[in-house]
């Protein structure tokens, strides 16, 4: 029976797989400092909600998760943190039921301000000026899934008129290739196959590695250390900017033992125009030659694509130069956002504004051409023979996985393949949209 006087702690991430890392390592310190995670919808002494500023609806899914919270139990203690938690502190201390509001110096030391920390009328705010964010915390989610995405990089120096990340997590800055190699280590000894580099601009890993501006290290010194880590079966590279992606990398990953043939490159916009009035650091022929280049060393490796529709000036020529563009181009599907105005951004005083109406209609267009292009590139895997993680998740009998190159597939559910790596050959697309796949016995071939 579990103590009465066990402390428990619950938490809840938005947003992206950084969050994911820095919710993980956020609990982990609360669990040596003895709390007892539960779900969410539990009762708990503590609530943890990690936030996200990209989301079109940040303070309407804060307040959702806080009212979720209050509703388990109405005397724990909410303790808010993250991206919208340093753009919006005193907005979110006003919601009812918030206790503590953490900024983005602030949220790795949750514990420290636990002690005293009592349910009071309005929330406490402790969030520091974003310029005084420069420091680095290590982190990784491990616990909840077969993949654990690793932090090696945060922040981020571009000036992109849409974004609010600066804002809200400060200046590039990175850990050092001794810790994100430590961390890997650490991962690898929980029995996790598969590691997800994440940071806000990881292709900028190095600056800021040793607390100067300096670039110490560059992002092909740090996949490379982490090529020879033992035990870890595969590394995938999360979003990386295309500027930032060289030849030199793409030509390790083609010949890497763990990192897998899989690359999500932001595009925002296939417009040059556009493109500019973004402050990207591109224009469509750079990000042309990048993919070119991937699918020249590795013909089979699947490409994402972040893709922003309704931005001010989009008029509807360049929205279908968008359109024609990547309806032309190699990638295996898309990441499609809605522009939506952001306080403190120069995109927000444009000129131009899209009606939300056409916004939307843009987007239903892109998500349409990105299924289309992830059938198509599921439909060329036909036939190969590929590896498969199985996840952990039973879903109505079935269980599924992804391949290196990341086609989702599936098989009866079998308890004993959960977090194992089978060889399988994909056989047919499935009406979920996933592959079934058969694997050979003996010479043989048998569906799964």
């Amino acid at each position: 029976m579990e103590n009465f006087l066990t402390r428990t702690a619950a938490y809840h991430t938005l947003g992206c797989k950084l969050n994911f890392a820095e919710t993980s390592t956020i609990a982990r310190q609360l669990t040596n400092a003895g709390y007892h995670k539960v779900e969410f919808d539990q009762k708990a002494d503590v609530y943890v909600i990690n936030t996200c500023s990209v989301t079109e609806n940040a303070d309407r899914e804060c307040k959702l998760h806080v009212k979720r919270a209050m509703k388990a139990n109405p005397e724990g203690l909410v303790i808010v943190v993250g991206c919208y938690a340093q753009l919006k502190p005193e907005e979110i201390a006003s919601v009812d039921g918030v206790d503590l509001v953490l900024g983005a110096k602030e949220k790795f030391n949750v514990l420290s301000y636990l002690e005293d920390l009592v349910k009071m009328d309005r929330g406490m705010v402790h969030s520091c000026e974003i310029q005084e964010a420069d420091s680095f915390i290590g982190s990784y989610s491990a616990g909840d899934r077969t993949r654990a995405f690793l932090k090696v990089q945060d922040g981020c120096d571009y000036k992109c008129t849409y974004c609010t990340i600066p804002l809200a997590r400060g200046i590039s800055r990175s850990d050092t290739i001794e810790n994100v190699v430590k961390n890997a280590h650490e991962i690898s000894a929980r029995g996790i196959k598969e590691i997800v580099l994440t940071g806000v601009n990881i292709g900028d890993y190095g600056k800021g590695e040793f607390g100067n501006k300096r670039h110490e290290h560059t992002f092909l010194d740090l996949i490379s250390e982490l090529d020879k880590v033992q035990g870890i079966e595969r590394i995938r590279i999360s979003s990386i900017e295309p500027n930032l992606l060289k030849d030199e990398a793409i030509e390790l990953v083609s010949k890497s033992r763990n990192f897998v043939p899989h690359f999500h490159i932001p595009l925002q916009s296939g417009s040059d125009e556009l493109l500019k009035k973004m402050k990207r650091r591109y224009l469509t022929k750079l990000y042309t030659d990048r993919i070119h280049k991937i699918k020249s060393v590795m013909p089979n490796c699947a490409i994402g694509v972040d893709v922003i529709v309704g931005f001010p000036g989009e008029t509807n020529e360049r929205f279908l130069e968008t359109y024609h563009y990547l309806n032309e181009l190699p990638v295996s599907y898309l990441h499609v956002f809605t522009y939506s105005e952001r306080e403190n951004t120069e995109a927000a005083e444009m000129e131009g504004s899209v009606p939300v109406s056409e916004r939307k209609k843009r987007n239903k267009m892109l998500r349409i051409l990105s299924e289309k292009k992830k059938q198509d590139f599921y439909r060329s895997q036909l036939g190969r023979t590929l590896s498969v993680l199985w996840e952990e998740e039973n879903k109505n009998g079935m269980m599924y996985g992804f391949t290196e190159n990341y086609v989702r597939v599936r098989k009866a559910f079998d308890a004993s393949s959960c977090n194992t790596l089978e060889t399988i050959t994909l056989d047919r697309i499935e009406e979920d949209g996933s592959v079934s796949v058969v694997h050979s016995f003996d010479g043989f071939l048998a569906r799964i």
